[in-house]
């Protein structure tokens, strides 16, 4: 059981997402709406807002998903806290729906692996990318482990190589089976809806063509203000590397949905990736 030294708190619960367990099953009943054919992935991207804008997208994406033993959680570091490539290596991360254990062993292999990883909590404790992606994903799934992974780097060769380095590890442990990747980003930040759904259509193809050059192209080219970009990137340089074939949309939406304000939305995309 978690203990206060190897317990990371939640730090958005009550903002971000209802702070008790009845509501937050509650409100992920309806956003996932009815029961669907659940497929096996190599890999998601789910945005991170709060829930009354971008939950619908993320229920709905893992209602499609056999969610494995481990899931490897990757996202930015919007709080500029700890090292670049940052791994909280063992403990417990608490949410109203209970306690989820990293996987301390999967962890230890990664950071004997890789040259980037750094064992590292503080980056997590106020880092709110993962921590809105657990309850969903325990909603879904009661028994599972994760290794969060936040990354600040842009560097895109050094974001394939750390690909390389975890796709080794899951490869020589024969864990393809029982793992999975989540990539949590937004998409286009505080810009007109017009603008927003043609720039996110760029970023939704490229993720769909398993393309993290083409990627990386169009974020420069356009001017794109996707959060996420460096965990999406880190995941399809792993899932291809993994065998796989395609990204999925599952459904996009951007925050005009629900405030109304179209002048200045932020776009969110659900994608398998398999």
């Amino acid at each position: 059981m978690a203990n206060e030294l190897n317990l990371r708190q939640p730090c958005v619960s009550g903002q971000f997402y209802p702070s008790s367990a009845a509501e937050v099953n509650k409100l992920i009943s309806i956003l996932s709406g009815k029961s669907v054919h659940k497929q096996d992935v190599l890999g998601c991207v789910l945005p991170h807002a709060g829930y009354v804008y971008s939950g619908r997208v993320a229920a709905r994406t893992l209602a499609q998903v056999n969610i494995k033993d481990t899931v490897i959680l990757l996202g930015p570091n919007h709080s500029g806290n700890g090292a670049f490539f940052s791994l909280m290596p063992a403990g417990f991360w608490r949410t109203p729906l209970g306690d989820v254990e990293i996987d301390a062993e999967l962890a230890g292999l990664f950071l004997s692996k890789s040259r980037y990883l750094k064992a590292d909590t503080f980056a997590h404790l106020q880092e709110h990318s993962l921590e809105v992606e657990l309850p969903l994903l325990q909603y879904f799934r009661k028994d599972f482990k994760i290794v969060p992974i936040t990354i600040k780097s842009q560097d895109l060769s050094a974001l394939r190589e750390l690909a390389e380095e975890l796709v080794y590890v899951i490869e020589e442990n024969n864990l393809k089976r029982s793992v999975m990747f989540i990539a949590s980003s937004d998409l286009t930040h505080y810009e007109p809806l017009s603008s927003a759904k043609k720039k996110d259509s760029l970023v939704i193809e490229a993720i769909s063509d398993l393309d993290e050059y083409k990627l990386a192209e169009v974020i420069k080219e356009f001017d794109i203000s996707m959060c996420g970009f460096a965990p999406v990137a880190v995941l399809i340089k792993a899932a291809k590397s993994l065998g796989a074939k395609q990204g999925e949309l599952v459904k996009y939406q951007t925050s005009g949905e629900v405030s109304k304000d179209i002048s200045s939305v932020v776009g969110y995309a659900g994608i398998t990736i398999k």
